[in-house]
């Protein structure tokens, strides 16, 4: 079904499929580049309808739940590498069936459900996450070594453990950051754990890789995995980004509904939300950009844009438009593609945005999916 943008009804997300692709090509070079393998990292993005896109240049997908892997693994068809903090008795076997990969948090953990995976008639190559103790994210709620961390093992419970069946190791510890973070990190991850590095069969460098960002210096970060492969015997190194498959691919469309008057500023009520739609926004938090607009006195007019919920902190931010809003008005939010859709929530009821994939080199758009009554109802009962 061919939709135009701009008449389709509000909100929707749009990703790019032409942006997309620019991005995928950026991480092909890498590859290239490197010889490593870059698999997608279901948390940030899994809009499933452009896998047959994306398998064309990845070799596959990491999850973190049992549903995240069996989405990887149907409607991917590839590598699925799974980690989560703990795993659930009454899943790992389904686990098993979709995953070619495991990363175990704890020895704990690992020596549980090391008799299921060695009785199995599948080869599962399993790994252990490791915490580096070395922070780069400023972010507290995104950083996975801050102190007290629940993400990974630490080089002093390593003591007396066997490795027997372990073949990689995994780390995370950045999040939207440059290849010089990554560096700095892998220094840390070297300093304690290259004794082990040494006899594994691959090493997972994690997410948070902001590859496809227009200031990300690839050049460095080609140059670190390579230098890293030379010095452990050309060991296989993976990467898993989420963000930077879909960075700067897609857009939340929005209608303005009402507008409040203040005393110090007007406010725009929008048929989004920032809790339900983008809960990012409030979390992380940050100021998402709009197509067109500035930050508060550089333009005429000023307003703060409000959510559709009840929650009096369903607050957008602060702009200034060029024009003054009205009723109708449209508002496109911009890199909205990651980090939306799989955390979105249906709060107060509120409907979810449809989903639109558009080509803007070939001007075609479909509508992928609408959300009604139905998708808040099941949910509950």
């Amino acid at each position: 079904m061919k939709i135009d943008l701009k008449t389709c009804d509000t909100p929707c997300y749009v990703v790019d499929e032409n942006l997309l692709t620019r991005n995928l090509e950026i991480l092909k070079e890498v590859i290239r580049l490197t010889d490593c393998e870059i698999i997608l990292a279901l948390k940030g993005f899994a809009m499933f309808s452009l896998f047959p896109l994306i398998k064309k240049y990845l070799s596959g997908t990491a999850a973190s739940s049992l549903d995240e892997a069996r989405l990887g693994f149907e409607e991917f068809g590839k590598e699925v590498h799974v980690y989560a903090p703990a795993y659930r008795d009454d899943e790992f076997n389904w686990l098993m069936k979709y995953a070619s990969h495991i990363s175990f948090n704890s020895f704990a953990q690992w020596e549980k459900f090391k008799p299921v995976i060695q009785s199995s008639n599948k080869k599962i190559k399993c790994g252990l996450r490791i915490n580096p103790e070395h922070s780069e994210v400023k972010v507290a709620l995104y950083d996975p070594c801050a102190p007290l961390s629940r993400l990974g093992i630490k080089i002093d419970q390593f003591e007396g453990k066997n490795l027997d069946g372990i073949s990689g190791l995994h780390f995370h510890t950045l999040c939207e950051l440059n290849s010089d973070a990554l560096e700095r990190t892998l220094q840390a991850v070297e300093r304690k754990f290259g004794c082990f590095i040494s006899k594994m069969e691959y090493i997972n460098f994690g997410g948070g890789h902001h590859i496809t960002r227009s200031d990300y210096d690839i050049t460095r970060l080609c140059k670190v995995i390579n230098d890293f492969k030379k010095r452990y015997n050309n060991i296989k190194v993976y990467l898993e980004p989420g963000e930077a498959i879909a960075l700067n691919a897609g857009f939340l469309v929005s209608t303005v509904l009402d507008i409040i008057q203040g005393k110090d500023m007007d406010i725009a009520i929008l048929d989004t939300s920032a809790a339900a739609h983008m809960p990012d926004v409030l979390e992380m938090p940050y100021r998402p950009v709009i197509e067109g607009s500035g930050k508060i006195g550089e333009y005429p007019y000023s307003y703060r844009l409000g959510g559709l919920t009840c929650l009096a902190g369903d607050v957008i931010g602060d702009y200034s438009f060029k024009a003054s809003l009205k009723q109708g008005t449209r508002l496109t939010f911009m890199d909205m593609a990651h980090y939306t859709m799989v955390k979105n929530n249906t709060f107060n009821g509120i409907r979810l945005p449809s989903i639109v994939l558009h080509n803007s080199k070939t001007g075609k758009t479909k509508l992928i999916r609408e959300f009604g009554y139905k998708d808040y109802r099941d949910r509950l009962s």
